[in-house]
């Protein structure tokens, strides 16, 4: 019976990290993806791209990012700077809500936004 609770437990860790991985990891590397080269985007991919990585947030449970990405893709179209500004509070929410690290693996020194 132990050894079925321990099967049971280590299957609900491994979907739950299945689930942080295909949303919250794959949101902030598209959300890097997209800071890196924005140069090369236009207005619109950034839009398209914002608005997707929003309801990759949606999808995790971060509602506060998600509504910060949605409300990134809007500001795009109108002015840069807005666009930026909303990014950088996206990105610190993102940030406060990572996982807690394992306690086997040392804190970064910090967090570098992009």
């Amino acid at each position: 019976m132990a050894l079925e609770l321990s099967r049971q437990k280590m299957r609900k860790e491994a979907l739950d990290r299945f689930k942080y991985i295909r949303t919250c990891v794959l949101a902030r590397e598209l959300c890097l993806l997209v800071r890196t080269q924005r140069v090369t985007f236009n207005k619109e991919d950034v839009r398209d791209c914002c608005s997707f990585i929003s309801k990759l947030c949606k999808e995790a449970g971060c509602g506060e990012a998600s509504g910060l990405c949605a409300k990134a893709a809007k500001a795009i179209m109108n002015s840069e700077e807005d666009y930026l500004n909303i990014c950088v509070q996206s990105c610190q929410k993102c940030g406060e809500s990572r996982r807690p690290r394992r306690p086997d693996r040392p804190e970064p020194e910090g967090t570098v936004y992009v």
